[in-house]
């Protein structure tokens, strides 16, 4: 790099990993979006017939315009577009930008060539040159054609980072000012031309994205000289990290250094914004050694923030102030600018107060909109570099307690961040550091810090550190920032399996506290219970809207029916309730409150109903074993041991009553074909040889299902080894499934129906089972066709097998769904799911 007719050596790749292009992927997406648009209203327009309705209203609203000043107006703006891309093409050749020339034309070419094919095919344009031509013609014919606007927009797109600011603000104006122009002008919507607008953004931002421009580079012999005008002149750079999701970092050593009593006497002064040398500025110093001899370590670390960090550092904090609630966003910064200022003040801030790993030397705004933040070189050893046994955690909770005695909350305390040096605990970073300690700052600072610690000392020995440094409720609040939402990204991915290594804290500090009150903390807006009920609810209402449509012609029939036999049904459809209970309550094989289970049972009704195949019924289970004091396994273990008996109960109970039936129930009419079975077995066969042939499949099977279908097999065989124990569950599944057929069997003779016990029976678990496998919520639809065919299929007539089964699926789903639902959010309350 040549900075001044002096070569700077350069060390390392400034090239940015595209994927980390976060403003060049964002101006992809947006250019893509606005063509689709562009085409979509152009189709909707035309298709519509509006476009001679909107031409004739524009033009009896844009009347007033004189035809004189019309003409005028169209001169001077084609001018400017026709001469625009002449003068960049010019600027490029005078100051010798060759890459960039290229970029330019590769640009103004593929934009020119991607219009130039229509339904007919290549259609080259046809422009004309000739004396004769008059000079509004000669502009209209490239103002009406949309390959050069096309080309402008790709031009600009791809040099337009290397213009000033000033120059590109304009020429950006001026080509958006071409809509309103063109519709002042001749009253015609210029959709053509829109679309080329937009296209050649589009390539534009393509050819940014793939190849990058020259008009992107870092601005490395800017910031030396900004060096040089502080006092420090480059003698080489060294790259540390590539930009990507942070700042471009590189090493920097210097001919001369100011003294630490210099560095302090001009204080705050180091850290103003400075004007930018174009030409010389530095002093005639004597030479340096040689960079490539002298093996002296860097002197200056410099952080360096381009427009892909802005655009980066923007989406997070739109994210986080959609996702978070308000007292845990940090503050917003308007710019870049000030983002990287506010880094550089909270960074000296702490240097003041002794606790900074680095002192800050230089901040400056530089070309194109690139920072400079330069500071020295951290010093002492990153925490996690260090020998535990020979590291005090007391001392980081020291110097913790230093920042925050001086109303500064650090925001990322990762082991990267804190360093030792003899003996004292210092930071870094500092990019998420705030000034003013508010409750939820310090708890996020503390539980970072016991994440970190306990990651070098573990949960005992960080955590004893601790409670002796910040107490005992300091401890408690803060461990209840200890999940997933709570802790930040960088946080999580810096430690090696941090969501178990949270949990771990946890419960060593309620052992170490006394405490079962640790209450997580909500930060989120809209947390997980939120979303799960949300679901739930567009569930609900999805699989009871057909029924409303019927609700009428039921209400009808209600009022015939005998009520008697109603509230029987509704007694022997809470038997169900009763039989679950106990049998789930066995098999967890702990002592549970039976209220508690009771009304998880049936608010498990409406989590089973909202979601395909019940699978919300079981989580739910398996959640309010785990929140009584089962482990994840052993709370699995459980609710599977109880599917497994259910099943295995059912099946017996269809055979005994199929038995009880005799031959005259003709129960091959609930069967399948033969055909359908080779289907499903093969299929189910296929399946399972394709789950152990596919690697990580397998190892879910085996890392994850083994352990729990080992526990069922670990409980089968401690049930047959207590026999009271298994009866409770096999009786508990048994009244589960008979409570059922009792439901419909009094629904049915609610409506004077004489379908006896027996046949009704074996219709409710036969037909159910079957229509079970129905993916609907609650099996909306399959369920009650089974039910109404089999009862129509044992002698009972429409006008009573229809009001029967959706009297029983009242009683026995949506009564019981419309009081789950309360009793659901009265079990999240409680924090017992």
């Amino acid at each position: 790099m040549s900075v001044d007719d002096r070569q700077i050596p350069v060390y390392g790749s400034l090239l940015q990993p595209m994927l980390k292009r976060t403003r060049d992927i964002l101006q992809v997406f947006f250019s893509l979006a606005t063509v689709v648009a562009v085409v979509v209203v152009g189709e909707i327009i035309t298709d519509n017939n509006w476009d001679s309705g909107l031409q004739s209203a524009l033009a009896t609203l844009l009347d007033f315009v004189p035809p004189d000043l019309s003409t005028s107006i169209y001169l001077v703006y084609g001018l400017a577009i026709f001469a625009f891309p002449f003068a960049i093409l010019v600027e490029l050749v005078i100051t010798r930008q060759w890459k960039l020339l290229a970029g330019y034309a590769a640009a103004a070419a593929l934009a020119g060539l991607a219009l130039s094919f229509t339904q007919a095919g290549f259609v080259p344009p046809n422009w004309s040159y000739g004396e004769e031509v008059q000079l509004n013609t000669f502009l209209s014919q490239f103002l009406d054609d949309a390959r050069w606007i096309a080309i402008v927009t790709a031009i600009l797109t791809v040099a337009g980072p290397w213009l000033t600011v000033r120059w590109r603000r304009i020429w950006w104006t001026l080509l958006f000012a071409f809509f309103p122009i063109h519709l002042v002008v001749s009253s015609v919507i210029p959709a053509r031309s829109m679309f080329g607008m937009a296209a050649g953004w589009l390539i534009g931002s393509i050819i940014v994205l793939l190849v990058g421009t020259p008009a992107l580079e870092v601005p490395l012999a800017t910031a030396a000289r900004v060096l040089g005008e502080h006092g420090y002149r480059v003698l080489d750079l060294r790259v540390l990290t590539p930009a990507g999701s942070g700042p471009l970092r590189m090493s920097a050593r210097v001919a001369h250094r100011e003294s630490d009593a210099e560095t302090a006497a001009r204080g705050a002064q180091a850290l103003v914004t400075v004007p930018v040398p174009r030409v010389g500025g530095i002093d005639d110093t004597p030479e340096p050694l040689d960079p490539e001899t002298d093996t002296r370590p860097a002197d200056v670390i410099l952080e360096l923030y381009g427009m892909h960090q802005s655009s980066r550092g923007g989406l997070h904090q739109l994210w986080r102030w959609v996702t978070m609630r308000s007292s845990e966003n940090v503050s917003i910064f308007a710019s870049l600018h000030r983002s990287v200022e506010h880094r550089a003040l909270m960074a000296m801030a702490a240097d003041r107060v002794a606790v900074a790993a680095s002192t800050p030397l230089v901040y400056a705004e530089i070309d194109r909109g690139w920072q400079l933040f330069a500071h020295s070189v951290e010093r002492g050893t990153p925490l996690l570099l260090t020998d535990p046994n020979e590291t005090d955690p007391d001392a980081i909770w020291r110097s913790l307690d230093v920042l925050h005695d001086h109303q500064i909350c650090h925001g990322d305390l990762r082991g990267t961040e804190i360093r030792v040096d003899d003996g004292v605990a210092l930071f870094a970073g500092f990019g998420f550091a705030e000034l003013g300690t508010t409750r939820a700052r310090v708890d996020s600072d503390t539980a970072q810090l016991l994440l970190t610690t306990s990651a070098l000392f573990g949960p005992e020995r960080a955590v004893r550190s601790a409670l002796a440094a910040v107490g005992r409720e300091q401890v408690i609040s803060a461990c209840g920032r200890l999940t997933r939402s709570a802790q930040p990204r960088q946080m999580r991915t810096s430690i090696p399996g941090s969501i178990q290594l949270m949990e771990q804290i946890r419960n060593e500090a309620a052992e170490q506290t006394g405490t079962d009150d640790i209450r997580l903390a909500r930060v989120t807006r809209i947390g997980r219970n939120q979303i799960v009920q949300l679901v739930l609810l567009v569930g609900l209402v999805y699989v009871g809207y057909p029924y409303l449509a019927q609700a009428p012609l039921f209400v009808d029939e209600l009022r015939s029916a005998n009520w008697g036999w109603a509230a029987a049904g509704l007694a022997f459809a809470s038997m169900r309730y009763v039989g679950a209970a106990a049998a789930l309550r066995a098999c967890a094989g702990s002592p549970v409150s039976w209220r508690d289970l009771l009304t998880m049972q049936v608010a498990n009704v409406f989590t089973a109903t909202t979601t395909p195949a019940g699978v919300g019924g079981l989580a739910l289970s398996v959640r309010f074993l785990q929140k009584t004091g089962l482990g994840a396994v052993r709370a699995t273990a459980a609710v599977t041991l109880q599917q497994t008996v259910q099943l295995t109960t059912h099946l017996i109970l269809v055979i005994v009553f199929s038995l009880m039936a005799g031959r005259n129930a003709e129960l091959s009419r609930f069967m399948p074909s033969s055909a359908v079975l080779w289907i499903v077995v093969v299929s189910l066969a296929a399946a399972v040889c394709l789950a152990f042939a596919i690697p990580m499949i397998r190892r879910w099977l085996i890392n994850e299902l083994g352990p729990q279908l080992a526990g069922v097999g670990n409980e089968l065989v401690a049930l047959a080894r207590d026999p009271a124990r298994l009866l409770t569950i096999v009786f508990g599944c048994a009244v589960t499934t008979v409570g059922a057929g009792l439901a419909l069997w009094a629904a049915v003779k609610a409506f004077s129906g004489s379908v006896d016990f027996v046949a009704v029976t074996i219709v409710t678990m036969v037909g159910g089972t079957l229509a079970s496998a129905a993916p609907t919520p609650g099996g909306v639809g399959a369920v009650e066709a089974a039910l109404m065919g089999g009862l129509t299929a044992f002698g009972a007539t429409a006008a009573i097998a229809v009001p029967a089964v959706l009297l029983y699926r009242v009683t026995t789903t949506w009564l019981p769904v419309a009081i789950g639902w309360p009793l659901l959010r009265n079990l999240q309350r409680r924090d017992l799911v």
